[in-house]
This record gives structure tokens, sequence and C-alpha cells, in this order.
């Protein structure tokens, strides 16, 4: 039934619940594994000119630091992929070239310190990706 799970992770404690409960669901089935991590690039468009490099390679640590993560916790070969991007769109892209059976994703991620019920990448991955999503929500002790 599900023979690739793509994991996107942001590093974010409910994208680590979703990276759990992901690598369970692969185990259960045999699934081949790819850990995604989008680099969003918004995050640098308003800042100074002269910050952009510098933050641009803090983000590019993050990521790599969040796929490290999901390899630690794989206990098994996965491969991985960083992007750049708009999260949501990057996640539906890559859920298509690698004919993804399901994708995982927290329900909040590193700016989700808001009310709403699903966060808005989770949301628009949701509304927008061609094959299931699993969306996991961090639980109310851990945020």
């Amino acid at each position: 039934m599900f023979e690739t799970v793509v994991i996107a992770t942001d590093g974010s404690e409910s994208g680590r619940r979703a990276v759990d409960t992901a690598l369970d669901l692969a185990q259960k089935f045999d699934a081949e594994v790819h850990a995604l991590y989008v680099v969003d690039r918004s995050r640098v468009e308003g800042l100074p000119e002269d910050l952009h490099d510098e933050v641009e390679q803090a983000l590019e640590t993050e990521a790599d630091e969040s796929l490290a993560v999901v390899g630690d916790r794989a206990h098994r070969e996965i491969t991985t992929a960083i992007r750049a991007g708009r999260p949501a769109a990057e996640i539906t892209a890559y859920a298509r070239e690698v004919d993804a059976d399901v994708v995982a994703t927290g329900t909040r991620g590193r700016d989700g310190e808001h009310s709403f019920l699903l966060g808005s990448v989770a949301e628009h991955v949701v509304r927008t990706c061609p094959v299931p999503v699993l969306t996991v929500r961090q639980l109310e002790s851990a945020g």
C-alpha cells in the first residue's frame, strides 16, 4: 500500500513527531523513505542585502541538522533532499517527482506559534498534494 513515504521536516517539535510517525508507517510497510527540508527563501527576502549570505547559510545548516535527525531516528537507509522555495509547493512537487504514496508533515512548523488548527504550509500541502497527507499534530505539553 505504501511503497514511498516522504517526510517533510523543518526541525520543529511537530515535525519531529511527524518524523517518528512516518518512520513507523514506513517500517510497517517496508517503504522507501525520503526526508525533505525546504529552505523558505521568503525568510531572507525582506532582510537587508548584506545579511542574505549569512542567513542563507544559517538556513542551510538548519536544513542539514533537521535531516540528520531524521537519519538518526530512521535506523535505515533514507534519501534526503534540500529544496529552496515556497515550502508547500516544493513539498507537493517533490512528492510528484518521487511518486510518493504518502507525505507526512507536522501541523505547526517553526513559525507555528499561533492558535490555528493547521499551519499554513501543512494546510496548503493537504489541499494541493496529489497523494494522501499524514498530518501529525504537536502535543499540547510539547509546545
